[in-house]
């Protein structure tokens, strides 16, 4: 049926967007069951474009394609199809694994805060963290667990946990860039004009417990969905390590990054693990 290739090509769109932006994430999604693949690249098509529009767009109004996206994305789930490819996918995703609208809406505020706000409280903190990243981890949960609620029940706080810890890295790795560049401060009560060792560490030690907690639920996550989750969780910890390894001084002013070769040891190490089940 020609709906059917409409289907499969925006699909496709999102898989593309995803290999393009993301090397990384790229790597993770390969890793897990062939089942989930297209509905997660589908899930990081939907986030990375609205990044874009708070990120990217500088010479446009941003508010105003923010609100049209956000329009945009509504419409789409409503009506059960769109003409922009990575909308249609998305709404396919949430309409078949009932991704509630909760996490949609707070997912698109967080970015909406990006256009307001330069720093931010730990209220607003926490708010922006849950809206941009623990949710994402939660929409693909609800994939993972194909329907089966008990399962994500048990899993949802994990998640969220995992979803923070990769955000709050991503935080430590762009201070240059979003301190610099976009004028941002994420992090609550730092001044990044004396930013030292001891706010850097009580930074990390928040990291720390984060990574401690989604461990604990990605070990239970259903077979299929625990590999690449696992690969997802060891590439950021070793981009944390590093981070942890440099002074507070040198992220102000270096973006760290883990060459590729070393996120494809990372896939081989992370597959044997799996394979011989020492997760």
């Amino acid at each position: 049926m020609k709906l059917d290739l409409y289907n499969t090509t925006t699909f496709e769109c999102s898989k593309l967007i995803t290999q393009h932006y993301s090397t990384s994430f790229t790597l993770g999604i390969k890793t897990l069951d062939k089942k989930f693949h297209m509905p997660v690249y589908a899930i990081y098509g939907f986030v990375r474009y609205a990044d874009e529009i708070v990120d990217t767009f500088h010479d446009h109004d941003k508010k105003k394609l923010l609100l049209r996206f956000k329009a945009d994305t509504y419409l789409a789930i409503e009506e059960g199809i769109s003409l922009n490819p990575v909308l249609h996918s998305f709404q396919s995703v949430v309409n078949k694994y009932k991704i509630e609208r909760e996490l949609i809406e707070a997912f698109l505020h967080s970015m909406e805060m990006d256009l307001y706000f330069s720093e931010y409280n730990r209220e607003g903190y926490e708010e922006y963290i849950y809206g941009s990243a623990e949710v994402v981890g939660l929409m693909c949960l609800r994939v993972f667990c194909e329907g089966d609620t008990q399962m994500y029940d048990q899993l949802k706080a994990p998640a969220k946990s995992l979803g923070a810890a990769f955000q709050k890295v991503n935080f430590l790795r762009d201070l240059q860039s979003d301190y610099h560049e976009r004028g941002r401060t994420y992090f609550p009560h730092v001044d990044f004009t004396t930013f030292n060792e001891d706010a850097k560490k009580a930074i990390e030690a928040d990291i720390q417990k984060d990574f401690d907690d989604a461990y604990q639920g990605i070990i239970k996550l259903p077979k299929g969905a625990r590999l690449g989750v696992y690969l997802a969780y060891t590439y950021y910890l070793k981009l944390f390590y590093k981070i942890k390894k440099l002074s507070s001084v040198t992220i102000m002013h270096q973006r760290v990054r883990v060459p590729d070769a070393r996120k494809m040891t990372l896939l081989l190490q992370t597959y044997f693990r799996h394979q011989f089940n020492a997760l």
